[in-house]
């Protein structure tokens, strides 16, 4: 019961929040259309890639169309749940982090739970819809592990990418005007994450993958479901590696994330 009591702050938050979104219902159904509108022209462009050849990257365009629905599935629940921590530099200049700074709660938690942007689950439906679509059309071989292995997959890039943009966020505590180098990790790896790794460069595949670790979120998962062996540097079985990738970001996301809430207020050494 205590630890109920404990969330119940966060919940009547986020409830208000949904609540004040779905009151004017046309503007919120025009949002919505919106965004369904942006996933289906992201979808677009892999499609009149493959309109123009056959195989890139080693995928054809059933296995391209996997992994732009994985990809996509992760980053758009994501941008949904926490992709409005970028506006970060906001609360910076407007002072308004000070008033979460009085709170007796978290102030990431704060932040997290000050906004859902329902409009997003446009992206969301549309990468449901194109995985419902692509999933058969690949040969896979199913076995219990790459069940297990599709599954998890959507919620590892979530966390992957909501790692990303903690991370992102940690870095306006110094930068404050530096949101456009941080969306170079967070909307550039999305973007990376929804095309074969492989098509890159061998220091750009190793950037998105060991520093910014959008492959893990599709391409390597990808590669194992269809038994492909991975270009140089990102070899098939770091697929199974995911999960740690996860970690090793949300680590490396709340370690500067302190630090920089420190260096904002004056507590660091």
């Amino acid at each position: 019961m205590a630890e109920a009591g404990r969330f119940r702050p966060y919940r009547v938050l986020l409830g208000s929040r949904m609540r004040s979104q779905t009151a004017y219902r046309r503007s919120f159904v025009s949002d919505l259309l919106g965004s369904v509108g942006i996933g289906l022209v992201e979808f677009a462009e892999v499609y009149i890639l493959f309109a123009n050849v056959e195989v890139l990257g080693e995928l054809d365009f059933a296995a391209a169309a996997l992994l732009f629905a994985l990809a996509n599935l992760g980053f758009s629940v994501a941008d949904l749940l926490v992709g409005h921590v970028d506006n970060l530099p906001v609360y910076l200049r407007e002072g308004t982090l000070d008033a979460y700074l009085l709170r007796p709660l978290p102030v990431l938690a704060q932040l997290i739970t000050s906004d859902v942007s329902l409009r997003r689950l446009g992206r969301v439906a549309v990468a449901v819809a194109v995985l419902v679509v692509a999933l058969p059309l690949n040969d896979i071989d199913w076995t219990a592990d790459k069940v297990t292995l599709l599954l998890l997959t959507p919620l590892i890039a979530t966390a992957v990418f909501a790692g990303l943009f903690v991370c992102a966020a940690a870095i306006q505590f110094w930068l404050v005007e530096g949101a456009e180098f941080a969306n170079a990790f967070t909307y550039g790896g999305s973007y990376a994450a929804s095309y074969p790794a492989s098509i890159f460069s061998l220091p750009m595949r190793l950037l998105f993958t060991f520093v910014v670790p959008a492959a893990f979120t599709a391409y390597l998962p990808v590669l194992v479901l269809l038994d492909l062996p991975g270009p140089a540097g990102t070899p098939q079985w770091l697929g199974w590696c995911a999960p740690l990738a996860a970690v090793v970001i949300w680590a490396v996301a709340l370690a500067g994330w302190r630090a920089g809430l420190r260096h904002y207020t004056g507590t660091g050494s």
